[in-house]
């Protein structure tokens, strides 16, 4: 398989050809070869793009994913530093979902609310009464 186009590349890892200017804006795709003034991009990047989509549904920041690539040798895995890094982001993650649930469980309390006004509401009296 020879080089491929940004339309290619975008078509195949299914993103948005300014996703991935955006992507080697950041420093996370290094800059393709340009023949006749037209990114011409190495099938490996498709590669480099599933590691950096499957790092964003993880969770980490591009700063977290681009951690992920500095200074590895070509052909090199990041396996060691995804380790360290989900071992980092494990309690950020923990946290976010004791908030969401905290959030589901007020949004459920205020479906069983049949106060009249919100200011005679129970639930904002017992905020009210416990300062959060």
């Amino acid at each position: 398989m020879g080089s491929l186009t940004i339309g290619e590349v975008a078509s195949r890892a299914r993103l948005q050809p300014s996703a991935l200017r955006y992507y080697e804006q950041a420093g996370l795709v290094p800059p393709p070869a340009r023949v006749n003034g037209r990114r011409r991009y190495e099938p490996d990047v498709l590669q480099r793009l599933a590691i950096i989509q499957l790092a964003r549904q993880a969770g980490f920041t591009l700063a977290e994913v681009r951690t992920l690539f500095e200074g590895l040798e070509p052909g090199a895995t990041p396996v060691s530093r995804w380790k360290e890094l989900a071992e980092a982001k494990l309690p950020e993650i923990e946290d976010q979902i004791r908030r969401a649930e905290a959030m589901r469980h007020l949004l459920h309390e205020g479906l069983r609310c049949d106060c009249i006004t919100l200011e005679s509401c129970g639930l904002v009296l017992e905020r009210l009464s416990s300062g959060t």
